[in-house]
């Protein structure tokens, strides 16, 4: 009789340190990651504020390297030196909310300086980002690389209006109209190499991601000649994103890189 009245006791001795080693257990557990937060390119979360949605965000506005920039008649040209080795990726499409972007398959890769880039994605802004001595062209579009130490580099395309440009059909076409998912067609290939311009001079820059967080020390390249599109072309991505490009960005102390003979 004794033993059952302290048995309850026992159990509720057990109970109680179950239930502080859970709420232990929720208070160590990590909140989701501020990257979350949402940002935009219009109202309060317009390119402006980004550096005030977030802790995260702090180098949207407090960075020195940031991107895009004004790209001067001044800049130098680089030849066409670029060790590009894309391949052709089956087309993996998604609707992001801020863009349309194109995650490739792994095995195209970029070379700069001696650091090989893998190919990640690729992504469309309207207008353009980079202007050219003051001047938007009507897209551009962006190839994100990443290696394996998380150093980036970006190619930029601008984009202009004129011809049909048929390396760009294949995701202008299967455009994913509502945010989500990314959609994977098997049977349609995307071919980042013929995304470039013919002419593969190029300016060079130190610079940032032109979305939050921002992340600087990105190495830039923006392709000197623009690959064409026609107006059909233009107006079917334009017909889900006209305003999703961050305002050029102060150069600083900053110097276009020319390659040394």
């Amino acid at each position: 009789m004794h033993n059952s009245h302290k048995l309850p006791w026992f159990y509720l001795i057990i109970l109680s340190m179950l239930l502080g080693g859970l709420s232990a257990c929720r208070a160590a557990t990590p909140t989701p990651a501020s990257t979350s937060v949402h940002w935009g390119y219009a109202g309060e979360v317009a390119p402006e504020y980004w550096g005030d949605l977030s802790p995260d965000y702090a180098a949207c506005s407090q960075g020195k390297e940031q991107s895009p920039v004004d790209i001067p008649a001044s800049a130098p040209v680089n030849p066409p030196n670029l060790q590009i080795e894309y391949i052709p990726s089956t087309l993996v499409i998604l609707n992001n909310g801020h863009s349309i972007q194109v995650n490739y398959d792994e095995g195209s890769t970029l070379e700069i300086d001696g650091i090989r880039y893998p190919l990640v994605q690729f992504h469309l802004h309207s207008l353009s980002e980079h202007t050219l001595a003051g001047d938007h062209t009507p897209m551009e579009l962006h190839l994100v690389h990443k290696d394996a130490a998380g150093r980036i580099a970006v190619v930029g395309v601008m984009i202009v209006e004129g011809v049909v440009n048929p390396a760009y059909e294949p995701i202008l076409s299967h455009l994913p109209v509502e945010e989500g998912d990314e959609q994977a067609f098997p049977d349609v290939v995307a071919d980042a190499e013929a995304l470039l311009p013919f002419d593969q001079s190029y300016y060079h820059y130190s610079g940032s991601l032109t979305t939050p967080p921002c992340t600087e020390k990105v190495d830039w390249v923006v392709m000197a000649a623009p690959v064409e599109l026609s107006p059909e072309q233009i107006a079917a991505f334009q017909g889900l994103y006209t305003n999703n490009y961050r305002p050029v960005q102060p150069l600083n102390e900053r110097e276009f890189l020319a390659n040394m003979p």
